[in-house]
């Protein structure tokens, strides 16, 4: 069984104890639930749409940890002299559980 939930925006395909790297949710402590409502549910082949969310059905989610993506780097160059520029960017990230789907 899986199903598509919706965080802040965006949407993850999630099964029971899997883990997914969502935005950082800076207000909740590792241990911390929260619920995600589905958008469509998948259990044994037989598929529920939801308009927009699945009736009665939510998902589980417990916060693991928070951490930082990889690093990204973007760069400029033009031919005078002094014209490089290197651009970094990490993302903020918490790391989530998905403790059940009922």
């Amino acid at each position: 069984m899986y199903a598509i939930i919706s965080d802040r925006g965006r949407q993850y395909r999630a099964e029971v104890g899997a883990r997914l790297v969502l935005d950082r949710a800076a207000s909740l402590e590792p241990g911390a639930s929260i619920e995600a409502p589905v958008l469509f549910l998948c259990d044994d082949g037989q598929a529920t749409v939801g308009s927009p969310f699945v009736e009665g059905r939510k998902a589980v989610l417990r916060v693991v940890a928070h951490t930082r993506g990889r690093k990204g780097i973007a760069g400029t160059y033009k031919r005078r002299k002094d014209s490089r520029r290197r651009v970094g960017f990490r993302a903020d990230q918490t790391t989530v559980e998905v403790v059940e789907i009922s």
